[in-house]
């Protein structure tokens, strides 16, 4: 593809927003359409990004001539924006969570693998600047614990505490860390976990619990554990430690922290994260890249222990995860 990468954006809330700048920020990308069930907000968008405002996923996919979409919906959303693209035949990139729970995102990945699409899905914490790093240093030492840990505040959107919006907060806000998890400490075999009586606060009919606890069992052996919370009036961490023979390694959105008992190793991350994973995808598209790092199968087996855990936290028993 030697023209502009033609991008059509389902959804116009701020994650949108967000691709939409990065997107524009491209001298190859060209933002053709919004497209969205609120005209006012589709329209604002668009009109930001000199596109057109479509009231719907399918009015604009049969009105342009796109190379690729990017599905930024609630969790609710799913599951019609991916139909629509994938019987256009178009690659996207999509949002987590993938969906409100598996069978959704299980039939969506036998499409995608019908068909040989590109995808890409907005795990950004693999484009993190300690990532590579982390693996690096983890490379012939067994992980033997991780523990993991998202404690926040309810987002101030009216879906997110109810889990017919959102699918609760594991799903829809701690995939990233279970995501990185599985990154550097392999997969996930087995979950247990148990959630707070106590529901989000502040919003009426909440039914996402405030605080949710999981035993993690991984393949090799590892143990591990997770936490999160929408609890408090501020994001007070997000992010993962990890134990190998002799080594430390603390993850976050903001730095690598290296510990073996010498001076620690610190790698402040540049900020960009966000702007590598677009560029990555359209890269893939434009069919001069490969650096995708989570495309739809892979997010797949990071949403499988996500539900694992909210199964488990519903039903007061150990799940095992799924496996392919």
């Amino acid at each position: 593809m030697e023209s502009e990468c033609a991008v059509g954006i389902i959804g116009a809330g701020g994650v949108a927003a967000r691709h939409a700048g990065v997107l524009a920020g491209f001298g190859d990308v060209r933002v053709a359409a919004v497209a969205d069930t609120d005209p006012l907000r589709a329209g604002a968008l668009a009109g930001r990004l000199g596109a057109r405002a479509y009231p719907d996923h399918l009015a604009m996919l049969s009105g342009e001539a796109l190379d690729a979409v990017y599905i930024c919906v609630p969790p609710f959303a799913h599951g019609a924006p991916e139909k629509a693209a994938l019987e256009a035949g178009l690659p996207f990139f999509v949002e987590k969570p993938l969906a409100l729970d598996l069978a959704l995102a299980e039939d969506i990945a036998a499409g995608v693998r019908e068909r040989g699409l590109l995808t890409a899905v907005g795990h950004q914490w693999r484009y993190l600047s300690g990532i590579e790093r982390a693996r690096e240093l983890l490379e012939g030492r067994g992980v033997r614990m991780v523990l993991g840990y998202w404690l926040d505040k309810v987002p101030p959107v009216g879906w997110w505490a109810r889990l017919d919006g959102s699918g609760g907060q594991i799903v829809e806000q701690a995939a990233h860390v279970i995501d990185t998890a599985r990154l550097l400490a392999g997969e996930v075999v087995e979950v247990w976990a148990l959630e707070s009586a106590a529901k989000a606060a502040g919003v009426p009919d909440a039914d996402v619990a405030a605080a949710t606890t999981a035993a993690l069992r991984f393949a090799d052996g590892a143990v591990g554990s997770l936490a999160a919370t929408c609890l408090l009036a501020w994001k007070h961490r997000a992010g993962l430690e990890v134990y190998a023979q002799g080594m430390v390694l603390e993850v976050s959105e903001e730095r690598l922290d290296v510990y073996t008992g010498a001076d620690p190793e610190h790698v402040a991350d540049t900020g960009d994260a966000r702007t590598r994973v677009d560029r990555a995808f359209v890269d893939a598209v434009r069919g001069v890249g490969s650096d995708v790092r989570t495309d739809y199968a892979e997010a797949l087996r990071t949403h499988r222990v996500a539900c694992a855990i909210a199964e488990s936290a519903a039903t007061g028993g150990p799940v095992e995860v799924r496996a392919e």
